[in-house]
């Protein structure tokens, strides 16, 4: 672990640690130190019951997180979605009929103008733009949705 961290912060990068114990018992020099202090279990002698659970909250807490400063999200939906089989196509249209009123099969014609991607296609619809000027503005914008529109709405 120590060595991980070493070698992360020679390549520049921000160092988290996560531990169920307090800092006293295992120290970590990091940039961010996160403790998830549990207590006791219930069943003595058992060290991962509540410590698995809490941890794996703290890891869907944080990566949520990330993908809304990164920009995939819009409001609650996960509009970054690779459209890769049959499954997700589906949940792709459902998304864009639900975010913009469309029936399924105008949905369709603009998930595929779109190239499947749904962060366009919601673009391209709400903007009025092609799949061309949609990329532009993804790309200026660091692919955020959310600033690209409030951009083509000055």
């Amino acid at each position: 672990m120590h060595g991980a961290l070493k070698a992360a912060r020679q390549r520049g990068a921000t160092t988290v640690f996560i531990a169920c114990v307090p800092a006293e018992q295992v120290s970590a020099e990091v940039d961010i130190d996160i403790r998830l202090l549990v207590g006791a279990e219930v069943l003595a002698g058992s060290t991962r019951l509540k410590a698995g659970t809490v941890t794996k909250l703290a890891l869907n807490t944080l990566s949520t997180g990330v993908m809304v400063k990164l920009g995939k999200v819009y409001g609650n939906r996960m509009v970054d979605v690779a459209v890769t089989n049959r499954k997700l196509h589906d949940r792709a249209l459902r998304m864009l009929q639900d975010l913009t009123g469309l029936n399924r099969e105008a949905a369709a014609i603009l998930l595929e103008k779109s190239d499947r991607r749904v962060k366009l296609a919601l673009l391209m619809h709400w903007a009025e733009v092609s799949a061309e000027e949609g990329d532009r503005l993804l790309a200026t914008h660091q692919g955020n949705l959310r600033q690209a529109l409030q951009s083509k709405a000055v």
